[in-house]
């Protein structure tokens, strides 16, 4: 890998991350075309990830600021309840417990924390199967064509309705991070099968979209505290890890400048459009390596 590599691949996942296409399969398919190889699992492809978590931080601010407001006061709200407890066992008292989920961000919050748990979950078993399959190109072709044909499905279904956060419930939230933690590998658009799901459940374009993107960051974050070891793999050295943070850095200033845009594309652009590419480029991914051999 060189600096201009990395560079490309950070504007390419800066661009992509953003629309329901898999930015993991967009770059496990340039990598496998240009030959490039770094021999550390899925540092790279998570570092520009935890770049375009940069824009994501931008554009949801606010939503981020109040629902990690709202995760320290539900757990001081707990160690407050667990404190009455004790209490009243040895009091004999019955004073009242505080209320944990009160308003819509907190029970946004407690959303996002009930699908991280299957999505971190299934990034640790399948973290291995993940590094091997980004070099199988059949299996970014056949992510691209089931994703195709679940954005084509909910668009022509029509999916969607006007649930939001105080009417979803947790086993909902369940079934997204489930579908979070398939999208780890490459080719299944982790945004268009979270976003589709979403959709099929009732939920509002707005609230699905709000949902997808911030149900990301644990993951992310929970990705890179499994990978960062590599930084001490044998094969990484000072040049590669440069050439690392220069990805990164590109996906971070690409995603900052597309973020808005695109996020409007997903609102108000049909499934159809990203289908349509994505049986294009998933078609031609098996294509290309294996109708033409």
């Amino acid at each position: 890998m060189t600096a201009m590599n990395a560079i490309l691949l950070g504007i390419l996942q800066g661009i992509t991350e953003f629309l329901p296409v898999s930015s993991f399969g967009h770059i496990s398919t340039i990598e496998n075309a240009m030959g490039i190889s770094v021999n550390t699992g899925v540092l790279f492809e998570v570092m520009l990830h935890v770049g375009t978590l940069f824009a994501l931080f931008t554009v949801f601010r606010k939503d981020i600021r109040n629902v990690f407001a709202e995760l320290l006061g539900m757990l001081a709200d707990l160690i407050g309840n667990a404190n009455l407890y004790i209490y009243n066992r040895r009091t004999g008292d019955n004073l009242h417990y505080a209320r944990i989920i009160t308003g819509s961000y907190r029970k946004f919050a407690a959303l996002l924390v009930v699908s991280a748990i299957p999505s971190m979950a299934l990034g640790y078993v399948c973290r291995r199967l993940v590094a091997k399959s980004a070099v199988n190109p059949m299996i970014s072709g056949i992510g691209f064509l089931i994703t195709g044909i679940l954005l084509l499905v909910t668009d022509m279904g029509k999916a969607g309705g006007a649930t939001a956060a105080k009417d979803a419930s947790y086993d909902q939230a369940m079934w997204l991070g489930i579908c979070q933690g398939i999208s780890v590998f490459p080719g299944f658009s982790r945004s268009g099968l979270t976003i589709c799901i979403a959709l099929l459940f009732g939920y509002s374009r707005t609230f699905a979209v709000k949902f997808s993107y911030l149900m990301s960051i644990p993951a992310v974050l929970g990705a890179l505290i499994l990978e960062i070891g590599e930084f001490a793999s044998p094969n990484m050295t000072v040049w590669l890890g440069i050439d690392f943070v220069l990805g990164m850095l590109a996906a971070a200033v690409t995603g900052y400048f597309a973020a808005r845009t695109m996020l409007r594309l997903v609102h108000k652009t049909k499934f159809r459009y990203f289908s349509y590419y994505c049986f294009f480029i998933g078609g031609l991914v098996l294509l290309t390596h294996y109708g033409m051999k």
